[in-house]
């Protein structure tokens, strides 16, 4: 058995990690840690025999934990990672702190990070995944982003060294992002308030926001550009081409592409991690079929499959 390092956080083995993704599936991970603070992280992972794999974990909002879960320490960061700082025209914010939330706090102090106001999950995912909606990418206001490598070392890395482009960056591997920086235009707080509210009526008219999914299922077909603009500009969505293959409202035992915005994969409730994926898989046939559009995945799928 690998020697585990036991840290300061709580350290749980075979903990499953369905109730921790907002779809509500996935098997075990071999371990779950949820670190004290950095100096208990950067501890921990020092002392974690390097070919034990680490997979850092957000809110689980773009995630599908296949059902025999995860050979891994799973990293999730809580209360001592979540702070929102403002200063002058800067917002530091941890790794576990809510878009949302930090969207509300900068508006607050009149600065516009407002597109972040709609977007599900936390600070480190969205920095991962150069989260971006209404036009507006983090890659237009990301500063630097704090990490502890996985040999334990705390960097600071400027924005430029992630390569953001359209929903991806390039992080070292194993590395967990605990803190990002942003430099936010400025903007008249009663403003900014408005614009996010209507922002939440639009998305909540317009997605199955009650419904348990995973945000957008798959990227849209374009976006090529560094921060993925040309997205924005182009007639090619995913959810139209998911349509004209017929395929809005399909189900898979417990997975259904929702009726009300085809590009949600939704769990009707009791659906298995692989009925979700399957069905991802059958629109992917179905678009190539129809269209010829290879969809990309925006949802992360990892883990291994149920045994046999």
């Amino acid at each position: 058995m690998t020697h585990i390092p036991q840290p300061r956080g709580t350290l749980t083995p075979n903990r499953p990690l369905a109730d921790l993704t907002w779809l509500r599936v996935g098997g075990p991970a071999d371990w779950l840690f949820q670190p004290e603070d950095e100096a208990d992280l950067a501890a921990f992972l020092a002392a974690l025999s390097p070919e034990i794999a680490v997979f850092p974990m957000g809110v689980g909002s773009n995630l599908i934990v296949r059902d025999g879960g995860l050979r891994a320490v799973v990293i999730r960061l809580g209360r001592g990672f979540n702070g929102i700082d403002v200063r002058g025209d800067a917002v530091i914010a941890g790794a576990a702190a809510l878009d949302g939330h930090v969207a509300r706090r900068a508006a607050e102090a009149g600065l516009d990070l407002t597109f972040l106001r709609t977007i599900p999950g936390s600070i480190g995912g969205a920095v991962r995944m150069n989260a971006g909606c209404y036009g507006s990418y983090l890659a237009d206001v990301l500063d630097s982003v704090r990490v502890v490598q996985r040999d334990g070392r705390v960097e600071t890395l400027p924005a430029s060294a992630l390569n953001l482009r359209y929903r991806q960056s390039d992080l070292p591997d194993g590395a967990v992002i605990v803190a990002a920086s942003f430099r936010a235009p400025k903007g008249d707080p009663a403003a900014l308030a408005e614009r996010m509210a209507q922002q939440i009526a639009r998305r909540d008219a317009s997605q199955p926001t009650k419904d348990r999914s995973a945000g957008s299922t798959f990227r849209n077909p374009v976006g090529h550009s560094s921060t993925g603009q040309a997205d924005d500009s182009h007639e090619l969505k995913a959810w139209k081409v998911i349509d004209d293959a017929g395929m809005r409202g399909a189900t898979l035992g417990g997975a259904q592409i929702s009726p009300l915005h085809s590009n949600f994969l939704i769990n009707t409730g009791g659906a298995t991690a692989a009925d979700l994926e399957n069905l991802g898989e059958e629109v992917r046939k179905r678009v190539f079929q129809t269209s010829g559009i290879t969809l990309d995945w925006e949802i992360m799928r990892v883990g291994e499959p149920a045994a046999e």
